[in-house]
């Protein structure tokens, strides 16, 4: 059961410091990491996804990027590939690492990786986490409401710091 799943705990500065189920880091708010890997289609559309209602954190919101919580002892980028393979059915997809981040609201205290991944190929979706998937621009994207928040942040960053641009060049 995900509530079960183990999950790497970091400190304020991102050092790993522990582990603990998925429930007790939600219900404690503990620092953890997550992934978010932005889906590009050969037309520069990205990926979106609309989450289930069953969802833990922003039930039915429009979520830019594939991705989710690191495991514990799982390295970040393999935790990216996982999350996309699952969600979205993308196998074998190179990643491009662009950036971290830090985000936080009420709720929820994560130390983000951003990643880059071009994929045409059929969408196969995750039915317990992914209600719905699409293709739409960036700028389509960041017009959806409500859409995650974090997922939001990271966009923003790379569309300001020119990822989206670069990735349609190579």
């Amino acid at each position: 059961m995900i509530q079960d799943e183990i999950i790497q705990l970091v400190d304020a500065r991102n050092r790993p410091c522990g582990t603990a189920p998925r429930r007790q880091m939600r219900r404690y708010r503990y620092w953890h990491r997550a992934t978010y890997a932005f889906v590009l289609n050969a037309s520069g559309e990205l990926c979106i996804q609309k989450r289930t209602m069953s969802k833990e954190v922003f039930p039915g919101y429009f979520d830019l990027a594939s991705g989710g919580v690191v495991g514990a002892g799982e390295a970040v980028h393999v935790a990216a590939r996982r999350e996309l393979e699952e969600e979205i059915g993308a196998r074998g997809v190179a990643l491009r690492h662009c950036f971290d981040f830090c985000y936080r609201d009420a709720t929820n205290h994560v130390y983000g990786s951003a990643y880059l991944a071009r994929y045409d190929g059929p969408l196969t979706l995750q039915a317990e986490e992914v209600a719905d998937a699409f293709w739409v621009t960036p700028q389509q994207a960041l017009e959806l409401h409500p859409s995650t928040p974090d997922s939001r942040m990271a966009l923003e960053r790379l569309i300001r710091e020119g990822f989206l641009v670069s990735a349609m060049e190579e």
